[in-house]
């Protein structure tokens, strides 16, 4: 058993601060190193989002005709790409929070990257809210506030749902990460000179380290955690009765809030190897982050992804059981109709490819991982496009069938939002420690008092 917090704050205490320790300059220089291929790819990002704002600007000038929605489907990319963004973001919670009561020690190389991801992902979800409306200049009417016009928001509305949730899981997602990155910051800020010695300073708001400061520290994470776990199940179960509170074919099902946590579960941990593991390779961590992280983690999407393939099978027994055939037609379209290409490749890369971590040799196998982690991405994307798209193209009526096909605005918008993901996790990992050196040494210390094993 590690020692009480009590006593880890107490033994920090007494260690150094060491400001030139072998861990402070392994993590911190990835603060101070700029790399050709970190300039090229914040580049990239940028000129990604660029694109994309101007795109945006034309479509608030023009309207919403511009992207590819046709009779009777108006929830398209816009929608599929904020699904998969509020996805993306829970796997900070559950890596930082559940991880973090369960006192998994294995989640500490990890977790700074996964909770500034789930800040980024909640932003970049965020927005889609109102590009999807179209006239960006109404948002306000989902803003649940006092108002001289005497109107009050529709809490029937989804849209509604989605604003409350996006912002509480974005408020706490960001007190934890800030948080849990003042011990950090501490550090860097004896470190720093110039504009960032006194931006540390003040966001570092008197760190000194002290058995009282530790003593609170801990105490506000443990609180966090606690408020932050139920957000995982309840964000993303808001989100999946966007689609299970209507009566559309495929949407209306009591399976849509486990299989949506699932998923967004098993997107999230596919989006921080995306990411980590170029991070690690670049900048020499191999050390802090190694395989043994690496298998936790694919056995975390292994087990998500046999859920969430059950999930898929249930949804097709349940539509031939039910022997309602409109709900019988929306899943054999699914599979045979338009949209066949996007079923097969959610399919296949959620539930086929993933398979290959019951290998331990393929657990371990850093390209492996990164090409199964990328597919997995493409595959929880297409996997919202098919739930969207299928369930609203094939409703009651047939005479009002459509078949949709996304703009390239759409597809230019949702680029720019992997560049705007990508452009701000960039510039944090140049500015605050990619890695949580505190809990790093934690565990250092943990190994001293307990003869070398953690």
């Amino acid at each position: 058993m590690p020692p009480p917090p009590t006593a880890v704050a107490t033994m920090m205490e007494s260690t150094p601060a060491e400001p030139d320790s072998k861990v402070n300059r392994d993590i911190l220089h990835v603060m101070e190193d700029t790399t050709f291929g970190w300039l090229a790819l914040l580049l990239v990002a940028i000129g990604t989002v660029t694109g994309a704002g101007a795109i945006w600007f034309y479509q608030v000038y023009k309207g919403l005709g511009i992207a590819g929605y046709t009779h009777p489907i108006f929830w398209g990319a816009y929608i599929v790409t904020f699904v998969f963004w509020v996805g993306i973001a829970h796997a900070g919670t559950l890596i930082s929070a559940i991880l973090y009561l369960f006192r998994a020690k294995w989640r500490n190389a990890i977790n700074r990257s996964a909770e500034a991801m789930t800040v980024f992902a909640v932003l970049t979800a965020g927005q889609f809210l109102g590009i999807h409306v179209g006239r960006i200049w109404k948002s306000y009417f989902i803003l649940p506030y006092p108002n001289q016009r005497g109107l009050w928001v529709n809490f029937k509305s989804p849209l509604l749902w989605d604003t409350f949730a996006i912002s509480t899981y974005g408020t706490i997602s960001f007190l934890f990460l800030f948080v849990g990155m003042i011990p950090d910051i501490a550090i860097a800020r004896d470190r720093a000179t110039g504009w960032r010695k006194l931006l540390y300073t003040v966001l570092a708001m008197g760190w000194q380290g002290t058995s009282r400061q530790w003593k609170s520290h801990n105490r506000t994470v443990l609180h966090l955690s606690g408020l932050a776990t139920p957000l995982v199940l309840s964000v993303h179960s808001v989100v999946s009765w966007d689609f299970a509170m209507a009566i559309v074919p495929g949407w209306h099902a009591t399976i849509f809030a486990p299989y949506f946590v699932a998923g967004a579960i098993f997107s999230g941990f596919a989006m921080v190897l995306t990411v980590m593991i170029p991070v690690r390779r670049i900048y020499k961590l191999e050390s802090y982050i190694t395989n043994y992280h690496f298998e936790n983690m694919t056995r975390f999407i292994l087990l998500t992804s046999l859920i969430v393939g059950y999930a898929y099978g249930v949804e097709y027994f349940i539509a031939w059981y039910s022997a309602v055939e409109p709900e019988r037609t929306s899943f054999w379209y699914r599979a045979f109709g338009p949209y066949w290409i996007s079923t097969w490749i959610m399919i296949i890369c959620n539930g086929v490819v993933p398979q290959i971590f019951w290998f331990k040799k393929f657990r371990t196998h850093i390209p492996t991982i990164f090409v199964v982690s990328v597919l997995i991405n493409i595959g929880m994307w297409f996997e919202r496009y098919v739930i969207i798209i299928t369930g609203l193209s094939t409703e009651y009526n047939t005479s009002v069938w459509g078949v949709y096909t996304p703009a390239p605005a759409e597809l230019i918008i949702m680029a720019g939002s992997f560049g705007f993901f990508s452009m701000f996790f960039l510039l944090f990992i140049k500015v605050f420690p990619v890695i949580a050196i505190a809990e790093v040494k934690e565990l250092e210390i943990h190994a001293k008092a307990h003869g070398g094993s953690h």
